[in-house]
């Protein structure tokens, strides 16, 4: 009988095998040895241009395009009948990954191979895709994606692009503004949503050669500054009716969907940006010298680097265990149904809450990793002959592409909340056992015969806090918990500790199995450092959840119950934080 599939939020309420997640140490020969050719093409053909890119010469950033078509870079996700390689999420995001380390360049790839040509691949014609696929995946075209308006950044579905077919019935004629179109000074494929006769959302494939599409001046940004950020102006643009894609009226399906897939590979990418923020910082660390010592020998300094070493791991696991949730999730579909793409999507949208998880969370250890980084530098930190003061300053809009975090936060337990409502989740039923629990102490002692026992026993214990405090907002809000936001939020940040803690333990406890002794340590190390932390951030969430929900002494026993599930005995903590920063600073790398 085959396994069950873990579904979307399913990890809040049920216990998850270590056997059941995929973890980087699986990587293929064939998937490393992509890695490896990405590495050496960022380092070979674009860091050596890295001031030329920063200086907006974009002919070198279309250029390295170009070359990324040839090494079959932009082809990843597309189908083999146009040429593409259709290969899994797993190699897709550790490509993402690996082209992090390119800086601006990353910004361009990242839109061009997600959300410039995804909506493409989902939702094209067989005509659309021959006639514009084999451009975008050989890196003879380059694309974006036009959304966001003037008015209109998080409420997409409230943009004010219309599009009136012509009088022959040939065109549409398309008039707005489009704002903070990535990739905007240099595509030549656009994905256009306007609403048809002012009600009907819809997408459109607009070349850049089309009548009355005009490309605004590049934006004066405060980081990412070598890749192009414009308005896309539409005066009576006329594009032909074929070119509509997708359906009259459905753009949101478009919009939302490929939202989700870019959700998790920004994931992966700031992953990788983290990953080499702290190289550069641990490298500063151990050459920098304060009173005759090299400041990496201070305390101070190594809890810092211990810290992010921990935090990045639980990002990379977080990671690459959604990308074989979405691999196992695709792999049930019959490859050639005529509904196949239909069916890839929904495939995609069951973890949709994940994917918002990914981005939220993974950027937050990127935006801490570079404080930190820049703080180990001290003031050369501040200043740009040194790499870390870039760092801080292209890692600001990740907390705003794909949604803000704010939005995203709103969005977990929205979307889990709906799945409980629709009978795909027991949540209701969970909730009630978690409310017995609370009024019902009981203490359990850890059996050391098992891996990780205290981790897991902290899991088990924060989904019974994220089903407390859920269900009491349900249950005194009911239908209006939607606009209590300061409550979804705390919830969410319990979600999120919770997705990534399991994550990094299921990892460590997989491939402890087979680890030498030294790489045990070392994974244990990461898990006990991070595992304070997620129990910190997770008990601060709910208590704060706490007091906006209830009071009196509805509150007192809820507060008792946060106290007693968020608890976590952290022996060894500083150890293993000293284990942690001691092989890092030796080995001048990510340790994982």
């Amino acid at each position: 009988m085959a396994e069950e599939i873990l579904k979307g939020g399913e990890y809040l309420i049920k216990a998850v095998d270590c056997a059941s997640v995929f973890t980087p140490e699986e990587f293929t020969d064939e998937q490393r040895q992509i890695a490896e050719t990405t590495e050496q093409f960022i380092a070979s053909e674009i860091i050596p241009h890295h001031d030329e890119i920063e200086k907006q010469h974009f002919e070198v950033v279309v250029e390295g395009m170009r070359k990324c078509g040839e090494l079959g870079l932009l082809m990843m996700d597309a189908p083999e009948e146009y040429g593409g390689l259709e290969l899994d999420k797993a190699t897709s995001m550790l490509v993402g990954e690996k082209i992090a380390c390119g800086g601006s360049f990353s910004v361009a790839f990242a839109a061009h191979t997600g959300i410039g040509t995804l909506p493409l691949i989902y939702y094209g014609t067989p005509a659309q895709k021959e006639q514009y696929l084999g451009k975008i995946i050989s890196g003879e075209w380059c694309a974006a994606y036009c959304l966001t308006e003037p008015g209109s950044g998080s409420d997409a579905l409230g943009a004010q692009a219309t599009a009136v077919l012509s009088s022959d019935g040939k065109h549409y004629i398309l008039n707005g503004t489009k704002q903070f179109i990535t990739n905007g000074g240099f595509a030549r494929l656009y994905t256009v949503f306007a609403k048809i006769d002012k009600k009907h959302f819809t997408a459109f494939l607009v070349e850049r050669d089309f009548d009355g599409l005009i490309v605004g001046p590049e934006e004066k940004k405060m980081g990412i500054k070598g890749s192009s950020t414009t308005q896309i102006i539409l005066e009576n643009c006329k594009v032909p009716v074929e070119n509509l894609l997708g359906e009259i009226g459905k753009g949101h399906k478009i919009a939302f969907n490929v939202l989700n897939v870019g959700r998790f590979k920004l994931g992966a990418g700031v992953t990788g940006a983290a990953k080499m923020a702290l190289v550069q910082g641990v490298k500063y660390a151990g050459e920098r010298k304060q009173f005759n010592r090299p400041i990496a020998s201070f305390g101070a300094i190594q809890e810092k680097i211990a810290n992010m070493t921990a935090e990045i791991y639980a990002s990379e696991s977080l990671i690459y265990r959604l990308a074989g949730l979405l691999d196992t999730k695709l792999a049930t579909i019959e490859k050639g149904i005529d509904n196949y793409y239909d069916e890839y999507q929904k495939a995609i949208e069951e973890y949709a809450p994940e994917c918002a998880i990914a981005k939220v969370f993974c950027s937050e250890v990127l935006a801490a990793t570079v404080d930190e980084v820049v703080q180990i530098h001290g003031g050369y930190g501040f200043v740009s002959d040194y790499p870390a003061e870039r760092f801080y300053r292209d890692e600001r809009i990740n907390r705003i592409f794909e949604g803000t975090n704010e939005i995203n936060r709103l969005l977990i337990p929205g979307m889990i909340l709906r799945k409980a409502m629709k009978g795909e989740l027991p949540l209701q039923s969970e909730a009630m056992k978690a409310f017995e629990s609370l009024m019902t102490p009981s203490f359990e002692e850890l059996d050391d015969s098992v891996p990780f026992a205290a981790e897991k026993l902290l899991l088990k214990n924060l989904k019974t806090l994220f089903l407390i405090l859920a269900g009491t907002g349900v249950q005194k809000y009911m239908d209006k918990l939607a606009d209590e936001q300061e409550i979804l939020i705390a919830a969410a940040d319990i979600a999120i500790q919770i997705f990534a803690l399991e994550s990094a333990v299921l990892r460590a406890e997989k491939n402890c199995a087979t680890a030498s002794a030294r790489r045990k340590e070392l994974y244990r190390a990461a898990v006990k450092v991070f595992a304070f932390a997620a129990s910190e951030a997770a008990g601060s969430a709910a208590r704060r959840g706490a007091f906006y929900i209830e009071e009196g002494d509805t509150l007192t026993m809820i507060l008792s119950g946060v106290r007693r599930f968020s608890k976590y005995d952290a022996t060894g903590l500083l150890q293993a934080k000293r284990t942690l920063a001691a092989a890092a600073i030796e080995e001048e790398k990510y340790l994982f």
